[in-house]
């Protein structure tokens, strides 16, 4: 029997070629037009009319609507309203006067998440539509709307991430101009509106939490607001004591640590990725399924009291309110920025070239199992089984099927990289178990020995990028032929490491033998002696 299909019954290129299969097992005869299998199904706008959304309290106030706070922060809270009785939603505000508001609010602030991964071993592939944010201002075109979110009685929380250089103080803001330029003058322009309106209630006060990627970020942002309470003192007049006072027992500002990749919109996948969801999402985002999120709880509030109010520990989330980031700093550089530094010249002068590859390589992956538990997970202080954790949690991040992650961009600025995340941790090590890391020195050998240029066995280019003054001293010390001389022409450069090295016990000796094991064996074989 013959069977004739028109394409139009066909929504999908799935469903097309599934129904081929199917008929074939028959010895049906298909006739079958070329384009039914080009078909896909017409993708409807993503916003409320066509998607379901939650309505919630607005009780945060997100400065900053990139992707990185979509995938991470709002991808929280809308767990903890899907976990928890959180029950809020967040109004996002666009910190300079360009951005894409306009963006989130042509598709009402809906959005997915997609997030990419290894979790306890398995690969993770998920897609989650976002409803969390209620809307979107620009304060810039929109500043009487901006403002009058301080007369808000839900609004609790106060969330940034405006990148590494918007936590600054301007001394050009005014306290009338619409709105400041700085998003702390900005900040503390929302504060005395709200002290204002509520009379400086205590109970009205905001909790603060930046995201941006500094160390101690809640203590550079409230030292930003006390520069503006005192810049626009005379503006505040006879408020300025009361309102000062307002902030400082009642306001509560925060220090956190982030930790999630986000590559980003998914440009290669997002065909594929709008046809599963059946949406033209042209907000997608992309991020890693691993989280974390350190909150230092303000020095005028306990712990207790922050957890109760933000409840993400609640949810299940890997969220730790703390009295201090500053050991959980010292773990992220320590076992995901320290690894990364000295795999990626052992890996990439071993002939291979991705993250991923270098963790399933059977000698490589045992020297990045070395450096991680063995070396450097001794040389923190926190409980053990967290560190353990921590670790093996990074390991799936670099083992990520998902992401082809080049060694060779981790390898720019390799030395101040070593001085800032690994030499503390040779320091430590030295200092506890009375010997020298072998991992961690044969890892700063092999930069230098990567500082050397020249070309793989197989003919792939080895080309160092650093400091122009790191980059001619290793040049003038490669020159010499001599491992001695470049072993003590790099350990004695203060300028590099701020400090002699030779005053590390043992080191010079290690290193120069570490350089003639690289020259003499190659890096592959040369790693194999100590594993």
């Amino acid at each position: 029997m013959n069977c004739i299909i028109f394409a139009k019954e066909f929504d999908t290129e799935a469903s097309a070629s599934v129904f081929i299969e199917y008929n074939r097992k028959r010895k049906t005869t298909l006739y079958f037009k070329k384009q039914t299998t080009k078909l896909m199904k017409k993708l409807q706008a993503l916003n409320k009319r066509t998607a379901p959304k939650s309505v919630m309290p607005e009780k945060v106030i997100q400065f900053g609507e990139g992707n990185f706070l979509r995938a991470f922060v709002d991808w929280i809270l809308w767990n903890m309203n899907q976990r928890t009785d959180f029950n809020g939603s967040v109004v996002v505000v666009q910190p300079i006067e360009r951005g894409m508001v306009d963006w989130l609010n042509g598709q009402d602030c809906l959005y997915h998440v997609n997030l990419q991964g290894r979790e306890n071993g398995e690969a993770v592939n998920t897609l989650e539509r976002i409803d969390v944010i209620s809307r979107a201002l620009n304060p810039y075109s929109q500043n009487q709307a901006f403002m009058a979110l301080a007369d808000q009685p839900e609004i609790r929380f106060v969330i940034s991430n405006t990148t590494e250089a918007g936590i600054a103080f301007d001394p050009a803001c005014k306290l009338d101009d619409k709105p400041a330029s700085s998003y702390p003058g900005k900040l503390v322009q929302l504060l005395y509106r709200r002290f204002q309106t509520f009379n400086g209630d205590p109970k009205k006060g905001l909790i603060i939490m930046p995201c941006e990627l500094i160390f101690l970020n809640g203590h550079h942002l409230k030292e930003c607001i006390y520069q503006y309470i005192e810049l626009w003192k005379d503006d505040f007049g006879a408020d300025y004591e009361a309102f000062k006072e307002w902030f400082t027992k009642y306001n509560y500002v925060c220090a956190t640590l982030v930790d999630r990749i986000v590559p980003g919109f998914p440009r290669k996948e997002i065909k594929e990725i709008q046809e599963k969801v059946s949406y033209e999402d042209n907000l997608v985002v992309q991020a890693e399924i691993f989280h974390l999120w350190v909150i230092e709880k303000a020095e005028n509030m306990t712990c207790e009291e922050l957890r109760a109010e933000f409840p993400a520990e609640k949810a299940g989330l890997h969220v730790l309110i703390a009295e201090s980031e500053k050991p959980y700093h010292e773990r992220k550089v320590t076992l995901l920025n320290g690894p990364h530094t000295v795999l990626s010249p052992v890996t990439y002068l071993s002939g291979v070239d991705i993250v991923r590859d270098a963790c399933n390589h059977e000698v490589l992956g045992k020297y990045i199992h070395k450096v991680q538990f063995d070396e450097l997970m001794q040389t923190l202080n926190l409980p053990m089984d967290e560190l353990e954790k921590f670790a093996n949690d990074v390991l799936e991040r670099f083992n990520n099927p998902f992401v082809d992650h080049q060694v060779t961009s981790i390898m720019l600025n390799s030395f101040p990289k070593f001085q800032a995340r690994d030499l503390p941790g040779v320091k430590t090590y030295l200092e506890r178990k009375g010997e020298l890391p072998q991992g961690l020195v044969f890892g700063l050998a092999a930069i230098i020995t990567y500082y050397k240029g020249g070309k793989r066995a197989d003919g792939a280019e080895i080309v160092p990028n650093d400091d122009q003054k790191i980059m001619d001293l290793l040049k003038e010390l490669w020159a010499t032929g001599d491992t001695q001389k470049v072993t003590d022409g790099v350990l004695g450069a203060e300028f590099i490491w701020g400090e002699d090295l030779h005053n590390v016990a043992g080191l010079a000796e290690l290193v120069k033998k570490d350089l003639d094991l690289i020259q003499e064996k190659g890096m592959l074989e040369a790693v194999k002696t100590f594993l």
